[in-house]
């Protein structure tokens, strides 16, 4: 029919279809049947989502693809960054008909700069997805929120708006869509069988700082492109350096710890082992075995750590945690005023037993629950109401006593039991010393945390003699006087200013129970508090009218008041609410990389209610105006980990540093990506210090 169409119409419709064919080629967003959707542009980033198919088909997966365009000399990250930076994350929450999205990582380039490791992606990436849409065959709106951290001689933070559509229908591969994602799907490391690479074992070498050795073979032989990735939620590792084997299908990589609690404590810990070799590359989850220690045995490396337990439990006698037990120290020495040598040195001894077991038994019940696979942490105990009670029931007890409110009187045959009626023999010097070391437990000192994050990284065995070790240094002192009983000699002899000095013991351990109290209205409600309060008072009263009402009714009033303080945090639990300041922000691990990656500073400070040491920190450095003002300038973000209340983030986030226990205080910033780790005393300079050195240049590059 168009043969018989005169010359003018029919070179008019063949314009009309050029015209249109050049409209669909110059149309933004390619052809309009193209498996793409719009770019989402960040001046140095753009991205977009890329489908194989422009259509959903009868499929239950859609292949897909997060295509990632970076400007000439800017980069962005893997899932595990390395040493600084942070990964692409998507919220996929705006779509419709998606059940769930899959994402998968292509291996990533080694970047090396400052003795920085860090890992990415250079110019471009497409990170390959598995859409599952929930009703399979029906239209899928897939919309996404990206955040993203490119990086050149700084680190920019981006967060672009995503989008694709897919229609219902039958469905059409789109051949450039689809092999671009298959490209980068290519890439994404698979298990050995499939790549020829494999993991044959990883071990740790200890020593300072330590090693990883990881033993890989290959179907090929290794090129010079190799390298190893060890992710760890704990350690940090830093290029490794290859031994090949004569065949050069075997090769041993050592990778030096950069990071992290001891080597030591390694053994038995879970990686992922990437491994590239040009287009290939492997993931393999291990577990890290013993290596041969250069030069050292078992006891040999346990040794340094017994002495580093003793210093710890020494300085722990001069912690706050422990002055509200130096007056009950105090009065159990003065009683040994003019008694023989051999009783000195009994009762001496019989605290410092009592001061050992006790520590003793508290590392058994430690390396029981993590036997059970509990999280553990020293002074934890004092994030249970039930322990804030009857500390402080026992502490009002103790106060009653010395403020003569009653005297105490064992039954004849426990006292004779226990060396003497009013039970300041070797019974009471023992139970005196087991007290001490309980209420001690808040406070962490220097050398204390390295020990018990050695010991809790071990077996029973190393944790009993490490505690053991804490336990003669915390008794060193009464140690001394059971040597030299002679010492006791120096004190003033009593008299009636001892009795001036026992009610002013009591209002110091009145006072400690007052503080308690006020943890426990910190861990549940100020009602709770105040209710454990008069139940407490109602028991110091029973003990005062014991000889008016009688002992059976004077025993069941205490039975009740002591039930009712125990009772009381369960009834009248409350959320714990805080006072927001604008210093402190909220504790965000997952935010300190982005932070950093901006150039800003963040100090974190882990702190509890119940730990003394955090209050003097706070009190005589972190609120001084010198400190405070540094922590207000501008690009200095101060965070602030509450652990009054058990956190399993906060357990976590001290379990990467190998402590567990608190003060801890850990300085980021652009000059200290990893973070500077300060002592458990603070002083002004330290802080100030850790500042200026983690602020460096207030830029950073990870590249």
């Amino acid at each position: 029919m168009a043969r018989n169409l005169p010359l003018g119409r029919r070179i008019q419709g063949c314009a009309r279809l050029l015209l249109g064919a050049i409209a669909i080629i110059a149309w933004p967003g390619g052809s309009p049947w193209a498996a793409t959707g719009p770019w989402a542009s960040g001046e140095t980033v753009r991205t977009r989502l890329l489908t194989a198919t422009d259509a959903t088909g009868q499929d239950s997966d859609i292949h897909a693809g997060l295509q990632v365009s970076l400007n000439e000399g800017w980069d962005t990250y893997w899932r595990s960054p390395g040493d600084a930076g942070a990964p692409p994350t998507v919220d996929w929450s705006g779509s419709a008909n998606v059940a769930s999205v899959d994402w998968r990582w292509p291996a990533p380039t080694r970047f090396t700069l400052f003795g920085l490791e860090t890992f990415g992606y250079l110019h471009e990436v497409v990170f390959p997805l598995t859409v599952h849409p929930e009703r399979p065959g029906e239209p899928v709106a897939l919309r996404g929120k990206l955040d993203i951290l490119v990086c050149s001689t700084i680190c920019v933070p981006k967060s672009l708006d995503l989008s694709r559509d897919l229609p219902a229908g039958a469905a059409t591969a789109d051949p450039e869509a689809a092999n671009l994602i298959a490209r980068y799907e290519a890439r994404v490391p698979v298990d050995g069988p499939r790549s020829g690479l494999f993991v044959d074992g990883v071990e740790v070498e200890p020593g300072n700082p330590g090693s990883l050795k990881v033993r890989i073979s290959s179907r090929d032989p290794l090129s010079t492109r190799a390298d190893v990735i060890v992710e760890s939620p704990r350690w940090s590792f830093g290029k490794p350096v290859f031994s090949l084997g004569a065949d050069g299908r075997t090769a041993t990589a050592t990778l030096p710890l950069t990071a992290g609690p001891e080597a030591v404590t390694m053994p038995g810990a879970d990686v992922t082992v990437t491994l590239e070799d040009g287009p290939r590359a492997s993931e393999t989850a291990a577990s890290v075995k013993a290596g041969a220690a250069r030069g050292q045995g078992r006891l040999d490396g346990l040794l340094p750590f017994l002495g580093v337990a003793f210093l710890g439990g020494l300085i722990l006698n001069l912690m706050p945690c422990v002055l509200p037990v130096l007056g009950l120290k105090l009065m159990a020495v003065l009683r040994h005023q003019g008694r023989a040598r051999r009783q000195i040195r009994l009762g001496f001894l019989a605290t410092a037993a009592g001061v050992v077991a006790s520590m003793l038994a508290v590392g058994a019940v430690l390396a029981g629950l993590k036997a059970a696979g509990l999280a553990v942490g020293w002074g934890m105990q004092f994030q249970q109401p039930v322990f804030l009670v009857l500390m402080a029931g026992t502490l009002v007890v103790f106060a009653a006593n010395l403020a003569d409110l009653y005297e105490f009187a064992l039954p004849p045959r426990l006292a004779t039991a226990l060396g003497e009626a009013d039970g300041d023999g070797v019974g009471g010097g023992f139970l005196a010393g087991a007290f001490t070391t309980v209420l001690a437990t808040p406070c962490s000192a220097p050398f204390v945390g390295t020990a018990i994050a050695f010991a809790l990284a071990r077996g029973t065995g190393e944790i009993l003699t490490i505690f053991g070790a804490l336990g003669i240094g915390l008794a060193a002192p009464h140690f001394l006087v059971a040597a030299v009983p002679g010492l006791v000699r120096l004190l003033p002899r009593p008299g009636r200013w001892m009795l001036a000095l026992r009610r002013m013991l009591a209002t110091a351990l009145a006072g400690t129970a007052l503080w308690l109290l006020i943890v426990l209205a910190a861990q549940t409600s100020w009602q709770a508090a105040a209710s454990a309060a008069v139940a407490l008072a109602v028991l110091a009263a029973a003990l005062a009218l014991r000889a008016q009402i009688g002992a059976i009714a004077a025993a069941a009033m205490a039975a009740v008041a002591l039930l009712g303080a125990v009772a009381a945090p369960a009834v009248l639990r409350a959320p714990l609410l805080r006072t927001a300041t604008t210093t402190w922000a909220p504790f965000d691990e997952a935010g300190i990389r982005k932070l950093v990656a901006e150039g800003k500073t963040v100090f974190v400070d882990v702190t509890a209610e119940w730990c003394v040491n955090c209050k003097a920190n706070e009190v005589l450095v972190l609120g001084r105006s010198e400190v405070a003002s540094a922590l207000r300038e501008p690009g200095v973000v101060a965070m602030r980990a509450d652990w009054t209340r058990p956190d399993q983030r906060i357990t976590d986030y001290l379990g990467r540093y190998s402590r567990f226990g608190i003060p801890f205080n850990a300085v980021y910033g652009p000059g200290a990506p990893r973070g500077i780790v300060l002592s458990e005393v603070l002083t002004r300079d330290a802080v100030l210090d850790a500042l200026r050195r983690a602020r460096g240049n207030g830029k950073v590059s990870f590249r």
